[in-house]
């Protein structure tokens, strides 16, 4: 007991040091690093976000070469549709992407109506597999 006694002292001086050190905000439960507001603003901007691009999709699918280019390949757009919500928030970003380029090609004339077909295949395939995937 006496020797535990010897060193009280010694853990006072350093636990007076610490305490010093320490700024007394880090020692609040209530401070986070991330804030409340912080942390609604980003879920808000991530939901913004993956909305923005479920729309980007949903317009591609919904134009009449997309929709012939489906059905010439037995596709049916309703079920793409459906599946489109169900991508993870990288994929539906990707595919918007995709989409928003090749609906640019398509506007400027650079696309053959064969070479939209095919990519419109490749597109609604890899999504109908990616949903498969997630499902397993």
């Amino acid at each position: 007991m006496k020797g535990s006694m010897k060193k009280m002292p010694g853990f006072v001086l350093l636990l007076a040091l610490v305490l010093e050190l320490v700024p007394v905000q880090a020692l609040k439960a209530e401070d986070h690093l991330l804030t409340r507001r912080d942390l609604e603003a980003a879920v808000s901007a991530a939901s913004s976000a993956r909305q923005n691009n479920q729309a980007k999709v949903q317009k591609f699918l919904s134009t009449e070469p997309v929709r012939k280019a489906l059905s010439s390949a037995g596709l049916k757009s309703a079920r793409i549709e459906r599946a489109i919500p169900q991508l993870s928030d990288e994929e539906l970003a990707k595919l918007a992407l995709q989409s928003e380029r090749i609906q640019n090609d398509l506007t400027a004339g650079a696309l053959t109506n064969e070479q939209l077909t095919y990519i419109v295949i490749a597109l609604a395939t890899a999504t109908l597999i990616l949903i498969i995937v997630a499902a397993r």
